[in-house]
């Protein structure tokens, strides 16, 4: 195995976590979707798609460098969403907590002289700058919008938010 074993085991668990989240992203589109608010249920869509990819990511490159995959059980999502608001916030938070999470296996990558990972994380440090970024935009424009104007959200998302 080419990486530190304290490290596959943290990557192992985050294909979990990022699969939980797109999971979760799933149930946001779902909940907009039945609302018949489509481009917000394509934005949650595609969120989920990306967090997938991140699993996969993490699963390739766990592959590439021998280490062993194991990959976790993923919890339900929590289907209490009741404003779009929440729904924001919620996926805010969750890109926080995934921040932690990937700034947590880079500090053991640095601990463990775990340089290949070092270089791996670098794009998932960039991604969740970007990922934080556009859930603090889409929150805000909710909050201003407000919830008896989530069809002006649309049309934002619409001409390519």
């Amino acid at each position: 195995m080419q990486i530190s074993a304290k490290v596959a085991e943290q990557m192992n668990a985050q294909i979990g976590n990022e699969l939980g989240a797109s999971n979760q992203y799933l149930q946001i589109a779902a909940f907009f979707e039945a609302r018949a608010l489509h481009k917000l249920a394509e934005f949650f869509f595609k969120q989920s798609e990306e967090e997938r990819e991140h699993a996969m990511k993490f699963l390739r490159f766990l592959l590439e460098t021998g280490a062993p995959v194991h990959i976790p059980a993923v919890p339900a999502p929590n289907a209490q969403i009741e404003t779009a608001e929440r729904a924001f916030e919620m996926s805010l938070n969750w890109e926080k907590e995934v921040t932690r999470q990937i700034y947590t296996i880079l500090e053991t990558a640095i601990q463990e002289k775990d340089y290949a990972s070092q270089q791996f994380l670098q794009w998932f440090v960039e991604e969740q700058v970007e990922e934080v970024s556009t859930m603090e935009n889409m929150l805000e424009i909710v909050r201003q919008a407000g919830e008896k104007n989530l069809l002006m959200i649309e049309a934002y998302l619409l001409h390519g938010a």
